[in-house]
């Protein structure tokens, strides 16, 4: 199972700001990095569990049914944790950026992200503008 984001699975409570807050101000940046930390301990737990599942689990089985499907299981969940993996390098980057005060402002244009698109995915990196921009743009081809 992929670890999705621990605000839409309703881990912490979504931030509100407080009237007048600074976009990105201290209590924003505490908060990103609070969520961004516990999911990245939630993926890392992942990882040791199944690494004691593989580990528990790779006795071979006289039928060649039973090894296929303990091969076909292994498979798919290596498939997520290296999927997992490469969402950990993006909460990783987000915790850089939220050190050097980058975080929650577009890659490309530099304009706020906006809170509601940080919560919905603390990991993005582009506003939804220039998101759009760029699926047009990798549908063209």
């Amino acid at each position: 199972m992929v670890a999705t984001n621990p605000i839409a699975q309703g881990a912490p409570v979504s931030y509100q700001p407080a009237e007048g807050e600074a976009y990105m101000g201290d209590a924003q940046r505490t908060y990103f990095r609070q969520v961004l930390q516990d999911w990245k301990q939630s993926l890392l737990d992942e990882v040791s569990r199944t690494v004691n599942h593989m580990r528990d689990e790779s006795s071979a089985f006289p039928d060649p049914n039973d090894r296929a499907t303990q091969e076909e299981e292994f498979s798919l969940e290596l498939r997520t944790r290296d999927r997992e993996r490469k969402l950990l390098k993006k909460i990783n980057e987000a915790l850089a950026q939220i050190e050097s005060g980058d975080y929650g402002y577009c890659e490309a244009c530099g304009v706020e992200i906006g809170l509601p698109r940080m919560q919905a995915r603390p990991t993005a990196t582009l506003c939804i503008d220039c998101k759009m921009l760029e699926e047009i743009r990798e549908k063209q081809g």
